[in-house]
């Protein structure tokens, strides 16, 4: 059974804190506006898709038990919260879509005179909490998209009808801890596991802040699927020994060119697997895909607090007094990308923007 990072039922939010995994699992109530801004700025929840729904949830959770006198009112609240609720993260863009598109929602629900604030209010929690169901089927969708693809590049490289079990690389967390259910790169390696064609998964630790060791092991270890852990620094050599199929990683951000803003490390796995000759795939939502931004270059690439690389919990490792440069994600070039697995297909990335729009049409 995956683990369940969010607990929600109207009026009641509750999350697994991230930061004390996996020495303790506890759920944090989360009461409201203020409550999913700390819990998303701090990571005790994380992962581009969970910040959204998270973010979103906490504003239904607050507004779930008032009364507005008008419709006017009631909007107002919700842009304001949502707007605010974006700056917690700035680089996951699924939190800035999906508040645009709930701001959008209760700015035509308040022009529209047939529908009370009543409705309006009951209208906007159920397109929130739409949100949580959506998450898992396209997980679902991508962990299918992403494993045959991988397969039949296996299958074609081999010259065979049918490729035999793979191994495969991941960076950060990507799994039920980081969405609303089942994962979206880690997604891609259940779908490997549900096939019977799961030989090995590799995690990195990913530091400064460990999600790989803490959290994807975690996830691993409990659902007994075979793994092993790495340091970053060991993945050239892991590359260049095991035998890898493929690396999938997931996506905060994906620019209209495909270049992608993902968890720090992620460039250099790009960079050493295009050096050895292994597919590098970015697994994502459609709502990570941003093609208001050109290319990487516009990406605001979000900066942690020093204490994040000195310390591992209240025990410091680098010498004090020492200066820190902390980006909490780096950009792969759409160049070292081979193709980007979304829910609804998986599109190379110099026809990512073509692709999507014609989707959308």
């Amino acid at each position: 059974m995956s683990l369940q990072s969010i607990k929600y039922q109207r009026g009641s939010l509750e999350i697994l804190d991230q930061l004390l995994l996996p020495v303790l699992s506890k759920y944090v109530p989360v009461r409201g506006v203020e409550d999913g801004w700390k819990v998303i700025n701090k990571m005790q929840v994380r992962g581009a898709p969970a910040i959204a729904i998270v973010g979103c949830l906490s504003l239904a959770v607050e507004i779930h038990p008032e009364e507005f006198e008008t419709k006017k009112s009631l909007r107002q609240e919700i842009e304001g919260k949502l707007n605010y609720l974006v700056s917690a993260r700035p680089t996951a863009v699924n939190m800035k879509i999906s508040a645009d598109e709930l701001i959008a929602l209760s700015n035509e629900l308040a022009k529209d005179d047939t529908v009370s604030v009543a409705d309006m209010k009951q209208r906007f929690l159920h397109a929130t909490e739409a949100m949580l169901e959506k998450d898992i089927a396209d997980n679902r969708a991508i962990g299918a998209n992403g494993a045959k693809t991988i397969l039949e590049h296996v299958a074609e490289t081999a010259g065979s009808a049918g490729a035999s079990a793979v191994r495969v690389l991941t960076h950060c967390n990507t799994g039920s801890l980081a969405t609303a259910g089942y994962g979206t790169a880690l997604g891609v390696v259940r779908h490997l596991a549900e096939l019977g064609k799961l030989e090995h998964v590799y995690c990195t630790e990913t530091r400064p802040y460990n999600q790989g060791a803490r959290l994807t092991a975690y996830e691993l270890v409990h659902e007994k699927l075979p793994a092993t852990l790495v340091l970053d620094s060991m993945v050239a050599a892991l590359l260049r020994v095991k035998n890898i199929a493929a690396v999938v990683v997931g996506a905060d951000r994906v620019a209209a060119n495909g270049d992608t803003a993902n968890k720090i490390g992620t460039y250099q796995i790009a960079v050493v697997a295009k050096h050895h000759g292994v597919p590098f795939y970015v697994a994502a939502p459609l709502t990570s895909i941003d093609l208001q931004i050109p290319s990487g270059d516009h990406i605001i690439i979000e900066v942690r607090p020093d204490r994040e690389m000195t310390h591992v919990g209240e025990h410091r490792i680098a010498a004090p007094g020492i200066s820190c440069w902390n980006p909490a994600f780096d950009v792969t070039p759409a160049a070292l990308i081979t193709g980007i697995i979304t829910e609804r297909g998986v599109f190379r990335p110099e026809v990512l923007k073509a692709e999507i729009t014609a989707l959308q049409s």
